[in-house]
This record gives structure tokens, sequence and C-alpha cells, in this order.
């Protein structure tokens, strides 16, 4: 029934949200095709996901393997699927066999989990898999990542030990002050690589727009495009 009454809302949620980036794109003198918006559908039924996707949209994210294992056989071939936090490196196989278009993972935060992803796509027929170093930026222990000072490490170990991952940048939800900011550009001089081929995944529901207007490339946007998170409840 819940799924019933958010229909049609998430995709008017949805143009909102681009409505959003677009402005704040415009006040960062930057183009909104800089930004791309990640709509993450964690806990909320398919039928969201196919509104949003009949929308125009394919990006979509998951933070559990075993959800997004489940959803991607149910949606269209051309969606293009986001794994997006820490990944525990005995789970990179059946991440990679469940979800063939997976675009990318926004969440290496340690060599362990990049060997096992490198493993994982050299055994299957596809393209190199883009992955993001997830840096914890905020200093809490309660958050994944690598520390600011250990990503250009991490980062050069993706791009020049595991050929079959391709190192796109840095994902990390970020102080108030937004301080990967300039990590990614330290990364950036560090290994030669342009700024354009060094995405920053930074910024969601809340706070999207001052991150947009910072630099970031990569928006993961769940409640404000699909409504509060449905968990089942404790008994």
């Amino acid at each position: 029934m819940a799924a019933r009454a958010a229909e049609g809302l998430a995709s008017t949620a949805l143009r909102n949200v681009l409505q959003r980036v677009q402005q704040a794109a415009e006040r960062a003198s930057r183009q909104a095709s800089q930004v791309r918006v990640v709509a993450v559908s964690k806990t909320k039924p398919v039928v969201l996901l196919q509104e949003v996707y009949d929308a125009g949209h394919r990006h979509f994210g998951e933070n559990y393997v075993q959800e997004i294992i489940e959803k991607a056989p149910q949606m269209p071939k051309d969606v293009q699927w986001h794994f997006i936090g820490h990944l525990q490196s005995n789970k990179a196989k059946a991440l990679l066999a469940g979800v063939p278009n997976l675009y990318m993972v926004e969440g290496v935060d340690s060599p362990k989990v990049a060997n096992h992803l490198e493993k994982a796509v050299a055994g299957l027929e596809r393209n190199p898999l883009k992955v993001l170093v997830q840096v914890n930026t905020s200093g809490e222990e309660s958050k994944s990542g690598v520390e600011p000072s250990e990503c250009v490490e991490l980062a050069r170990h993706v791009k020049l030990e595991c050929p079959h991952l391709e190192f796109s940048g840095l994902m990390t939800i970020g102080n108030a002050d937004y301080t990967s900011t300039p990590e990614n550009f330290k990364i950036c001089k560090e290994l030669q690589i342009s700024p354009e081929q060094c995405e920053l995944s930074m910024g969601m529901s809340g706070d999207f727009e001052l991150a947009i207007e910072m630099g970031s490339t990569n928006v993961r946007i769940g409640s404000t495009i699909f409504g509060a998170r449905s968990y089942p409840v404790k008994t």
C-alpha cells in the first residue's frame, strides 16, 4: 500500500532534485552535466525504482550486496548500478557475478578490498570496473574509509596493481568544510591524472547542493527521491 501511495511522487521528486542540481551548478559556474545523480534506493521496492527509470534516470545505488543482487535482475539491463559504502572483501565475487551491469564501486577502503575486486573482475569478460577510494574526512570511527593521509597510497595501489579496476576518484561523507576537495586535487597531481578524470563523490540528500558548489561530480540521493527509508520493525 505504501509503495502504491508513493508511485508518482518519486518521479516528481527526481525532477525537483535535478532542478536543484542545475541551480547549484549555476551558482558554482559549472554545467549541470558535470554532476551525476545516483538514486540510492536502499530498502525501497523495485516498483519505485522502475518509476524513476521510466522518468529517464539510469544511475541507481545500493548499500547492501544482497539487496543489489536481488534488485538488479528485476530492472532493465541498461541501469548503471553503483555499490556505495564499505564492501566486505569476501562478497566482491558475489557482487560482480550478481550484477553484470555494475558501473562503479564507491567505497574501496583497503588494498584487500581492491585485490578481491581485481580478482573478481579478472574472472569475468567485462570492461574494467570503475572504483572510487573512500576517504574518512570526518575522523569518526563509525565511518569507513582511509585517512586522508593514506588515500594517495591506496589510489596508487589501485592504479598500478589492479589492471582490471579503473581508479576514478574519491568518495567521502564530507565534513562541513569539505576537506576532501583539496585531497582530490592532490591525488590528481600525485598520480598525474587530469582533474576531469578524477571524480569526487560527495553530498547526499541533506547537503548535495553545497557539495556541488564545492566541486562534487557525483551526488548520492536517497530519501529526497524515494522518501524515508523503511526498515523492518524489530520485535
